[in-house]
């Protein structure tokens, strides 16, 4: 542990950035896990298979044209269980388990590299020089202006960064989900960056918001994807 903290008081820009983008997209995986696993649904017909359902109604269909079969007419529950006991069974869409999605953690770290890591760093750097110390009136303006300035930057790009999967609205999840976004963050980065700017050295302290992020980039990627899922 000594090393380590020896590491970020000489290396404080690198250590702060690598540390995190690894809390970044560390979470984003975390995300994905919590949620379980996915189910990748595809119709019948989009794979290639034809179940026994599809074939039933393709034999009274078949029968109704020759007018053998009188229209609406459903098989009975015997011809259904020898159907099922000679064919074999097979859900309506076949489902397969997907693992994780490397590529969209590779993007959330890329995002978190390119802005958030930087950003803070040089943020929370400022912050210190133009308000040291950490007396209550002090604390308080560093909050603030968290709140009023980074905080809305710092989701703003989390979700226009989606415009890396190559989507033509890059604006829509912002304006979906960045007001319930900010309003939750509000009550719970006051409360962390009040323990940061209280507790934690200035050297240290990109370092500690990227591990309290981890709880809070999980939130905001779950949140993101929220619109896909229900729409499956």
């Amino acid at each position: 542990m000594s090393r380590i903290w020896s590491s970020v008081k000489s290396h404080p820009y690198i250590a702060n950035i690598v540390g995190y983008t690894a809390l970044f997209a560390t979470a984003d995986v975390i995300q994905q896990s919590v949620l379980g696993p996915k189910w990748v649904k595809n119709d019948s017909a989009a794979s290639g298979t034809v179940t026994s359902e599809t074939l039933s109604k393709m034999r009274i269909k078949s029968a109704e044209l020759q007018g053998s079969v009188p229209a609406e007419t459903e098989p009975s529950n015997s011809w259904k269980a020898g159907q099922q006991t000679t064919e074999p069974s097979s859900p309506k869409r076949n489902e397969t388990r997907s693992a994780i999605n490397w590529p969209q953690t590779a993007r959330v770290a890329l995002v978190g590299f390119c802005f958030h890591a930087n950003f803070n760093y040089h943020w929370l750097k400022w912050l210190e020089r133009m308000w040291p110390g950490g007396r209550a009136r002090t604390i308080s303006w560093k909050v603030l202006l968290d709140q009023v300035i980074a905080a809305p930057a710092t989701i703003s790009v989390f979700y226009i960064g989606n415009t890396l999967e190559g989507r033509q609205d890059i604006f829509e999840d912002w304006r979906e989900k960045f007001w319930t976004s900010y309003k939750t963050g509000v009550i719970y980065w006051s409360t962390m960056q009040a323990v940061n700017f209280l507790l934690v050295p200035p050297v240290a302290r990109t370092v500690f918001v990227g591990g309290i992020a981890l709880g809070w980039t999980v939130f905001l990627c779950h949140l993101r994807h929220q619109r896909g899922r229900m729409s499956e």
